[in-house]
C-alpha cells in the first residue's frame, strides 16, 4: 500500500487529506510485525518505540489544527540505528550488556529529528558497538540480507540498512565509521551517506575511532536522503568537532544546492585497482555490474576517466587503520560518562564475553594501549591518514576529475554460514569504503544494479573535502538513468 512512499509525497498526500500520520505508522509496525520476525524475518530491528503510535495520532491533531508550514520531517517514521540514545527507548549499542538500559537523554541527531517533526519508529540491528562489517550482534544474532535471507545485511549500520530497503519506514539513521553506512546500503540496494566528519554531531553515539565517527541518512532514494541529512547537520557545542559546520558556505541548504543544474559535463575517475580479481566469480560479478553502470553514465554523457591507481592502497588501509589502537580506550571512556550505565568499559565487557562470537575485531582491538596518545605507533598511523589523503587528492588534482568511483565492495554479501565459518576477518574483508573513510573525505554509495542471482551491488563515489553539496547533485544526476533502486519480494511470516 505504501511500499516505497518518498517524504515528499506522503506530505502531499498529508495535505490532501489522503493518508495519516497514524495510518502510516500501522502500516510500517504491520509490516515490521510480519516480515521481519520469525525464521525468515529479517531480524532488523531490536527495539519498537512504544510509543510511536500515540505520536503519530498526536501528530494527526497537530496537522488538524495548523495553518502554517509543517516541519520537514513532520510525521516522518524514522527507524534509528541502536547506536544512538533515545529517551525513553532501549538503547543497546547491539549488545547483550545492555539489554534492559533505556537513557533518559537523546542524542543530538535524534533531538534534531524530534524537532522537524519525525517520529522515532524504532531502533535498528548493529553488531556489538558498531565494531565491524557484518550484522553479528549479541542482542540480536544475526540480520539478513532484504534480498536473500541466507546472506548478511552487512554493519555495523545493519538493521537501517535491511530496514530501509524493505520498507519498514521512510528513511533511517545510521552511522559510518570504515564503512557503517555504505556496505549496508550497498549490501540492500539503499542510498549512504558518510559526511565529512563533524558536520553532523556525535553527541550521544557509542565511538568506535572518535575521529572518523559519523552519524549519516540511509533512503531509498536521494531526495529523502538529502532531506534527512538537512536535518541531521549542524554545530554542537557539545562535539568540538562539528566546528568544521563553519567552512559551510551560507549554511549550505542541501536540498536547494542538489537541485541546481551544471552547466558541464560531470567527471568522474574509475579507481582500477579498487576492483576485486576476476578469476574471483564474487567480484567478477560484482565488475560487470558496476562497468555496466558505469558505461550507463557515460552514455548520458557523464565523461569517465579509466585506469586511475591509488600507488599501494592495500598499504595505505593497512597503515592508516587505528581500531586496534584507540577503539577499546575511547568505547571505555563513552561508558564512563554514561548515566546508569550497566557496563563500565571495554575490558568488562571484552572479558565476560558480552559479545557476539562471531565478533572477530573485538578479539582484535582487546590488547590496545589504554593511553593511546602515548602509543608511538597509534601517532604514526594518525600522521599516516594526513598522508593518505594528501595520496587521494593527489589523484584527484592529477586526472582533474569531480569524483573518484570504485564498488563499493569487492565481493557479493556473504551468507551467514560463511561468516560462521570466518571465511572472512574485519580486518581483511575487500571493502573499499575505508579509502574514503581513513582519508578523511565523503563518500555516498548508490544502487548500482544486481548479480545474476539476484543480489544487490552497489558504487561508492567518492567526494573532495566538504563536498557533500556536489555529490548529492551528481547522484541526484545519475539516479534518474541508473534508475537500480529496485523493491525486494519478502516472504510473509505465515506464508
Amino acid at each position: 500500500m505504501f511500499e516505497e512512499l518518498t517524504i515528499s509525497k506522503f506530505h502531499k498526500k498529508l495535505s490532501e487529506g489522503t493518508i495519516s500520520c497514524s495510518q502510516l505508522v500501522d502500516w510500517y509496525l504491520k509490516r515490521i510485525e510480519n516480515f521481519d520476525k520469525g525464521k525468515k524475518g529479517l531480524n532488523s530491528i531490536i527495539t519498537i518505540n512504544s510509543k510511536a503510535r500515540s505520536e503519530a495520532l498526536e501528530k494527526d491533531k497537530e496537522f488538524a489544527s495548523t495553518t502554517s508550514d509543517i516541519p520537514p520531517l513532520f510525521g516522518v517514521p524514522i527507524l534509528v540505528k541502536d547506536q544512538a540514545l533515545t529517551a525513553g527507548i532501549r538503547t543497546t549499542f547491539g549488545s547483550i550488556a545492555f539489554k534492559d538500559y533505556v537513557p533518559d537523554t537523546d542524542a543530538e541527531v535524534v533531538r534534531k529529528l524530534r524537532e522537524a517533526g519525525a517520529i522515532i519508529l524504532g531502533k535498528t540491528a548493529m553488531c556489538d558497538f558498531a565494531a565491524g562489517w557484518f550484522s553479528s550482534s549479541s542482542m540480536t544474532g544475526h540480520t539478513s540480507n532484504a534480498y536473500n535471507h541466507l546472506r548478511d545485511s552487512g554493519g555495523s549500520s545493519a538493521g537501517s540498512g535491511a530496514a530501509v530497503a524493505a520498507n519498514f519506514c521512510l528513511v533511517a539513521v545510521g552511522e559510518d565509521t570504515g564503512g557503517s553506512i555504505r556496505i549496508p546500503a550497498s549490501f540492500n540496494n539503499c542510498y549512504g551517506f558518510r559526511l565529512t566528519t563533524g558536520l553532523i554531531s556525535r553527541s550521544g553515539f557509542s565511538p568506535l575511532v572518535h575521529f572518523q565517527d559519523t552519524p549519516g541518512p540511509m533512503a531509498r532514494n536521494v531526495d529523502d536522503l538529502t532531506r534527512l541529512l538537512n536535518v541531521m547537520v549542524g554545530y554542537d557545542p557539545n562535539d568540538s568537532f562539528t566546528s568544521i559546520n563553519a567552512a559551510r558556505l551560507a549554511h549550505t541548504d542541501y536540498i536547494k544546492e542538489s537541485l541546481k543544474e551544471e552547466n558541464k559535463a560531470w567527471r568522474i575517475g574509475i579507481l582500477e585497482n579498487a576492483f576485486g580479481p576476476n578469476e574471483n566469480t564474487e567480484s567478477a560479478e560484482v565488475n560487470r555490474v558496476t562497468w555496466a553502470a558505469i558505461e550507463r553514465m557515460a552514455e548520458e554523457g557523464v565523461e569517465i576517466k579509466k585506469g586511475l591507481v591509488i600507488e599501494n592502497i592495500d598499504h595505505w588501509i593497512s597503515k592508516t587503520s587505528v581500531y586496534t589502537k584507540v577503539s577499546p580506550s575511547d568505547i571505555s571512556e563513552f561508558l564512563k560518562k554514561l548515566p546508569n550505565s550497566p557496563a563500565h568499559d571495554f575490558s568488562e565487557i571484552y572479558t565476560k564475553k558480552l559479545f557476539h562470537p562471531e565478533n572477530d575485531l573485538f578479539d582484535e582491538i582487546s590488547g590496545a594501549p589504554e593511553e593511546p596518545e602515548n602509543d608511538v605507533e597509534f601517532l604514526q598511523r594518525i600522521l599516516n591518514q594526513d598522508e593518505f589523503r594528501r595520496e587521494v587528492l593527489k589523484v584527484f588534482q592529477e586526472s582533474n576529475v569531480d569524483f573518484i568511483v570504485c564498488p563499493t565492495v569487492r565481493v557479493l554479501p556473504p551468507t551467514h554460514k560463511e561468516l560462521a565459518e570466518s571465511r572472512y576477518t574485519c580486518l581483511t574483508f575487500p571493502t573499499n569504503t575505508v579509502v574514503a573513510s581513513q582519508a578523511g573525505l565523503p563518500a555516498i554509495s548508490i544502487p548500482a544494479g544486481f548479480s545474476r542471482d539476484g543480489l544487490p551491488i552497489g558504487i561508492d563515489i567518492i567526494g573532495r573535502p566538504l563536498s557533500e553539496a556536489y555529490l548529492l547533485r551528481f547522484t541526484r544526476h545519475v539516479e534518474k538513468f541508473l534508475n537500480a533502486r529496485k523493491k525486494p519480494s519478502l516472504t510473509h511470516k505465515d506464508v
